[in-house]
């Protein structure tokens, strides 16, 4: 199935297309997602201050004409009137960041060469917070092994983001409770990278977001496991943070700085958070960072026994919190960091394959590596392949650009969506050993599916 896609003026814009491609690089708009489904006013307008003429989806999205009776009624102004419920809340003024793009491009390593030692490190950050929560009621708490452990993850994920990023994405057999901290401080460091922290401020977040939860200790399980809390039951969850705070001030190794991140992950840039109900700029910048990691890995790693959501689906509720409970600029930036479909997500591919991400291209988000593992009938292919969709459009546009081929001609292979996790029964830790475990990444040789190398 190809994907078909339309040129159409930005006046025609409407909700609940998909925007696929722009008149100008994605790095020139504040769009993150190279690639999103417009969801609001606010996003037409943006669309219209920065593109002449966009590229819309006509499969994924509505198409112009459906789109325009749905969606616009004559109201005398130009506009769309908005969704009850769905109307978002004015910005809180908060300070620019101060991005430094591409900072630890120098250090990138091939993720086959950090595997191993990130999986290793892996494990002790496993065990040093599991010993720190283990041993909060003995009073000999061994912080130092938990600051050295995070330290070495920092660096870890500055030479290879997908090298833990694979990590995360396992439910492991041995997963202790407090593995959402783990994974929460993986995506920090990942958006941290992205944003060019200075290596001892990625330290300070690592060992805050792993030990955001140490509070949860003194809670019954009862709260912790609870779905439906009452309003008393929710106050005396909440206490968890103050609780944190206080284990946290009582340990020598512990800077004011990790103690703030703990203090202030569930504050929200408008208020509605807790404990104290900052609001803008006076949650500090690795608080709001660890706000928007915990949400983003309760969304795609619920405690429930409930379905999590897809990536994109959890990327999707985020996106539209922006400006509202979480800083704008950084849902972007952290939207951007991630990709919409990390690594290790199943997805399903226009030929109607299912396929896994094995490996991220930094520079085109929707183009990553994927390892086809079922084919279009949804059954197990017999030699698993890895594909390159940003090598193989960059192939396809070199046959248009050379006069072999035209554009209708080309059937291009594209991401139709994420699957939820746990989908066709595939054992994704499988997956990520046979890439990883090779020497060059792939368990076989990267072939071209389409036949048109």
């Amino acid at each position: 199935m190809a994907v078909k896609q339309q040129k159409i003026d930005v006046k025609e814009l409407a909700i609940g297309m998909f925007v696929s491609g722009l008149d100008r690089p994605w790095s020139q708009t504040p769009f993150p997602l190279q690639g999103f489904y417009i969801r609001d006013l606010d996003e037409i307008k943006e669309l219209r201050m920065h593109c002449g003429h966009v590229y819309i989806d006509v499969v994924k999205g509505t198409k112009p004409a459906k789109a325009d009776l749905k969606v616009y009624k004559s109201t005398g102004k130009q506009g769309i009137t908005p969704t009850p419920g769905k109307r978002r809340m004015p910005s809180v003024p908060v300070a620019p960041l101060k991005i430094k793009r591409n900072a630890y491009r120098e250090q990138l390593r091939p993720v086959q060469k950090e595997a191993k030692k990130a999986r290793e490190l892996h494990q002790q950050v496993y065990k040093a917070v599991g010993a720190v929560i283990g041993q909060i009621d003995q009073g000999n708490i061994p912080i130092q092994e938990t600051k050295s452990a995070a330290s070495k993850m920092v660096d870890s994920v500055i030479r290879s983001p997908d090298a833990f990023t694979w990590l995360t994405r396992v439910r492991e057999k041995d997963e202790f409770t407090y593995s959402h901290s783990v994974r929460s401080a993986v995506w920090a460091l990942l958006f941290a990278r992205h944003v060019g922290l200075a290596k001892n401020d990625m330290d300070i977040l690592a060992m805050g977001v792993l030990l955001k939860d140490i509070g949860k200790t003194r809670l019954p399980k009862y709260l912790l496991e609870s779905t439906e809390r009452s309003p008393t039951e929710l106050a005396a969850y909440q206490k968890f943070v103050a609780y944190g705070v206080d284990i946290l001030r009582k340990m020598p190794d512990v800077t004011p700085r990790i103690t703030s991140v703990v203090k202030t992950h569930c504050e929200r840039v408008n208020g509605s958070g807790f404990p104290q109900q900052l609001r803008g700029d006076k949650i500090p910048l690795l608080g709001k960072i660890a706000g928007i990691v915990t949400f983003y890995d309760e969304t795609t790693n619920p405690r429930d026994v409930g379905q999590p959501l897809s990536p994109s689906k959890a990327v999707a509720k985020l996106y539209e919190m922006r400006g509202v409970e979480f800083q704008e600029e950084l849902v972007v930036e952290f939207i951007r960091a991630i990709g919409l479909y990390p690594t290790g997500t199943l997805v399903e591919l226009s030929t109607g394959e299912v396929a896994v991400v094995v490996e991220q291209n930094f520079d085109r988000r929707l183009k990553p590596k994927v390892m086809v593992v079922m084919d279009s009938a949804k059954q197990p292919v017999f030699e698993r392949y890895v594909l390159d969709l940003a090598s193989e459009e960059k192939k396809n546009q070199a046959k248009i650009d050379a006069g072999k081929l035209t554009a209708a001609e080309i059937d291009r292979v594209e991401i139709v969506q994420d699957l939820e996790p746990g989908s066709y029964d595939i054992d994704i830790a499988e997956i990520r050993d046979d890439y990883l475990a090779t020497k060059s990444g792939i368990m076989s040789i990267i072939k071209d599916k389409l036949g048109r190398a």
